[in-house]
């Protein structure tokens, strides 16, 4: 496993990003929310240097760098400072294909990143060295979750769900198996449940205390390829391949609002945790909803191709957005 030790950082990411117990909350300070909606945001920077197209993104939980990872056979983070557009660091070979998903734990201490070769390794960001990995999958693992307490890994792959312990790195149960291709997964804010999809549009919910299913949802008629929680755990949202958003009141299951909008896939979406603002990507760019009002508020074109990732930093602020160009491209607030 030489080749996961592969580590070039231009800067020492764990002791400047991480020297203050507060950078490891996400809770949300409902007294502190910012005023401006991210509705009109103007780009800052581009971010060149991956060879392929970009597979997912993901902000620190104090907002300071971020995450990116490449999709066919580049395997490959980097890692980039958003105020600044330079590039901090990357993990050469972190997988031998694909780099499917990233998350860092809250606490800040744990990347954690999965792909196409079956795997998911953990990286220590403090020492910036490569911890051990998760292995036990036959297919691809494509998304990854996390408690709020950074105690509890979930990962979905094209065979069914498992649940790692972060801490002792070790497993700890297998919710499901081989009759569920997980494609994406949305951890609840209060971690008590798991939102699930498939290749065939049906998302599920799942008690994670228990490990039931609490019900399911025949949500869209192609794959399901985003969801997300918004942050006070009463609506879910669901994109999907056959162009539409939907919008799910967690509590009864019953669909608020489809929005429309997109004339081909929705490859991505995020949810600033400050404001509501939904962020969807596709082929035809990226689109601002108000979740309020349900409403489009703005369509991002940036982009000279697909957009296929696409993340918000927690403090709200800042928006990524990665595409079949093999460029990130960062917005922000006014």
């Amino acid at each position: 496993m030489a080749f996961l030790r592969v580590v070039a950082f231009l800067v020492p990411i764990g002791q400047d990003f991480y020297t203050h117990p507060a950078h490891a909350a996400i809770e949300i300070n409902t007294n502190s929310l910012n005023t401006k909606r991210f509705v009109n945001p103007r780009l800052i920077h581009t971010l060149r240097g991956h060879t392929s197209t970009l597979k997912c993104l993901n902000f620190s939980p104090n907002s300071k760098f971020l995450v990116s990872g490449g999709s066919e056979n580049e395997g490959m983070i980097r890692f980039w400072n958003p105020q600044t557009g330079k590039k901090l660091g990357t993990i050469n070979r972190a997988h031998q294909a694909s780099v499917d998903s990233i998350l860092i734990s809250p606490d800040g201490k744990t990347l954690t990143s999965c792909g196409s070769d079956y795997k998911i390794n953990l990286w220590n960001l403090k020492t910036l060295e490569f911890s051990r990995s998760f292995v036990g999958y036959n297919s691809s693992v494509l998304s990854l979750a996390v408690s709020s307490d950074s105690k509890v890994l979930i990962s979905g792959a094209l065979d069914g769900i498992r649940l790692w312990d972060l801490k002792q790195q070790r497993p700890l149960a297998t919710l499901v198996r081989f009759d569920h291709l997980i494609y994406t997964l949305a951890m609840s804010p209060d971690g008590q449940t798991l939102a699930s999809s498939d290749n065939k549009g049906v998302v599920k919910l799942w008690n994670l205390q228990t490990g039931k299913l609490i019900r399911q949802l025949n949500a869209h008629y192609q794959v399901v390829t985003g969801l997300a929680f918004t942050p006070d755990g009463v609506t879910l949202v669901s994109s999907s391949r056959d162009k539409t958003i939907k919008i799910w009141n967690v509590s009864n299951s019953q669909a608020v609002k489809p929005l429309t909008g997109h004339q081909d896939w929705v490859n991505a979406i995020a949810i600033n945790l400050h404001d509501k603002t939904l962020a969807s990507a596709g082929k035809d760019g990226i689109k601002l909803w108000d979740l309020t009002t349900e409403n489009l508020k703005n369509t991002l074109s940036a982009h000279k191709d697909w957009v296929s990732a696409i993340a918000f930093t927690p403090d709200g602020k800042i928006l990524a957005s990665g595409g079949f160009d093999q460029k990130i491209n960062i917005w922000q607030t006014q």
